[in-house]
C-alpha cells in the first residue's frame, strides 16, 4: 500500500508533461467534490415575513419617489454659475441717468411716431373702403345693365388662386399582397 503511495506522490512532483505511466495512466487532480446539500424546507410564515419586508422596501422606494417627483430636474443651462453668484455685487451696473433735455427728446419723439403710425393705419383703412365702395358701385351698375353679366362677374375665379385640395382616396387591395403590420403570431413557446 506504502509504495502505491509513494508512486503516486512521485508522479503529482514530475513536471506536468511527464505526468503519464508506461500503461498510458493520465493523473488529473483533486477537485473535491461533494454531493449537493438538500433544500431546507422554510417555515411558511418566515416566507411570508420576508415578502412582507420586501414589499414594504419597495413601497418605500414608490413613497420616496413620489416625493421627490414634485421637484423638477435642474437644468443646467437655467442655472447660474456659482463664480457669476460670487462677482455679483461686482457686476451690477449703475443705472445710466439721463438729462432732463434728452428724456424730453425721446419723449416728443414717442409721440411722433405714435401719432405717424395712427396716421397711416387711418389711411389704409380708408383706401381699403374706398375700394371697396366703387367695387360695390361697379357690381350694382353691372346689374342694372345685363344680370348674366353680373351672375358671370360674381363667380369666384379659378385661376385667381390656384388651390388644389385631395381627400384621403380609397385604394383598391392589391391581388395576392400579404401585408405584414396588423397580424401577430405569437411563436413564443409554451412550457406546460
Amino acid at each position: 500500500m506504502i509504495s502505491i503511495i509513494s508512486s503516486f506522490s512521485r508522479l503529482s512532483l514530475l513536471p506536468l508533461p511527464c505526468r503519464t505511466s508506461k500503461l498510458l495512466f493520465h493523473t488529473s487532480p483533486c477537485l473535491a467534490g461533494e454531493p449537493l446539500k438538500k433544500k431546507k424546507r422554510l417555515d411558511p410564515a418566515i416566507i411570508k415575513a420576508r415578502e412582507d419586508r420586501k414589499k414594504r422596501k419597495i413601497e418605500k422606494q414608490i413613497r420616496r419617489l413620489e416625493k421627490n417627483a414634485r421637484q423638477l430636474k435642474p437644468i443646467e443651462e437655467c442655472e447660474i454659475p456659482l463664480v457669476l453668484l460670487d462677482n455679483q455685487k461686482e457686476r451690477v451696473r449703475q443705472p445710466f441717468k439721463y438729462s432732463k433735455g434728452v428724456l424730453e427728446t425721446r419723449e416728443l419723439l414717442e409721440k411722433q411716431w405714435a401719432k405717424y403710425k395712427h396716421e397711416e393705419h387711418l389711411a389704409d383703412i380708408q383706401l381699403v373702403d374706398r375700394i371697396m365702395y366703387a367695387q360695390q358701385k361697379a357690381v350694382d351698375e353691372l346689374r342694372k345693365e345685363s344680370e348674366e353679366l353680373y351672375l358671370e362677374a360674381v363667380q369666384i375665379e379659378p385661376m385667381l388662386l390656384p388651390l388644389k385640395i385631395e381627400g384621403p382616396s380609397d385604394t383598391p387591395s392589391i391581388h395576392n399582397y400579404y401585408a405584414p403590420d396588423g397580424d401577430y403570431q405569437d411563436v413564443s413557446r409554451k412550457w406546460n
